[in-house]
């Protein structure tokens, strides 16, 4: 099922890249660093979600919430890796100003209908299976298996809405970066990482297929995990990978 989001009196839409969890830090960019005003900010995954219990989050945006109406601003999530897709796909945060969505959502604002897809692999999740494992009694996470990204036939052909935008955590393979920091390290106590991480991309070689295939007219694709800024045309589209913390706005 497509959900799609409306945020009518939003005047503009700004992506930003990971930010694990400092939720804080990004509510005052927003607001404060940067004065924006009548803005949907839309964080294209690792957001930070299931590391703390669900009260922690409530708390913050609690906190948060009166510099988000007071600038008239919004903040939507995607799923990265470094989130319980729980609370994407439940949708357990759902407070008016700060949401967290389901992959294959649209959501639409200042004239754009924006597709966001999350997931990926965390290279270093041998490490955190072992960290999950010592939580196993709490309501906190460390590492989620079904973390990976997924093509859905099923939620493209349900389309019905016109997509110039799409928003997710990782990219195609011809996409920087073409390689993760310290991947091949990691590999070494890994021994299906690799072709993981190559199946993760190759996901998103589908959707870029996809869109091409049918002709969908899509002009920008954002993107973060890198933890790196980086920009290039290709096939007439705007890839853009934006680093930690990083704003772009969607023109």
């Amino acid at each position: 099922m497509i959900k799609q989001y409306e945020y009518p009196e939003a005047q503009s839409v700004v992506v930003c890249g990971d930010i694990h969890g400092d939720f804080h830090t990004l509510t005052y960019k927003l607001c404060i660093q940067y004065g924006m005003t009548d803005t949907l900010l839309i964080v294209a995954g690792d957001c930070g979600f299931g590391f703390d219990k669900p009260a922690y989050y409530e708390q913050v945006y609690n906190k948060d919430a009166g510099r988000l109406r007071k600038s008239n601003n919004w903040i939507v999530f995607v799923r990265g890796n470094h989130d319980n897709p729980a609370y994407f796909n439940e949708e357990r945060i759902a407070y008016k100003r700060w949401r967290t969505v389901p992959d294959y959502s649209v959501i639409s604002a200042c004239g754009h209908n924006i597709l966001c897809i999350g997931g990926a692999v965390s290279i270093d999740r041998e490490h955190r299976k072992k960290e999950q494992a010592r939580r196993v009694l709490s309501q906190t996470g460390y590492y989620w298996p079904d973390e990976m990204p997924v093509f859905s036939n099923e939620c493209f052909d349900a389309l019905t809405i016109p997509i110039d935008t799409i928003v997710t955590h990782t990219a195609p393979s011809f996409c920087e970066k073409q390689d993760h920091a310290f991947l091949h390290d990691w590999a070494q106590m890994d021994p299906t990482l690799i072709d993981d991480v190559a199946m993760e991309r190759r996901t998103m070689d589908q959707i870029h297929h996809y869109i091409k295939q049918k002709g969908v007219p899509v002009q920008n694709w954002f993107y973060g995990h890198f933890h790196e800024s980086w920009t290039s045309f290709i096939d007439g589209i705007r890839f853009k990978m934006l680093d930690i913390m990083e704003f772009y706005e969607v023109r």
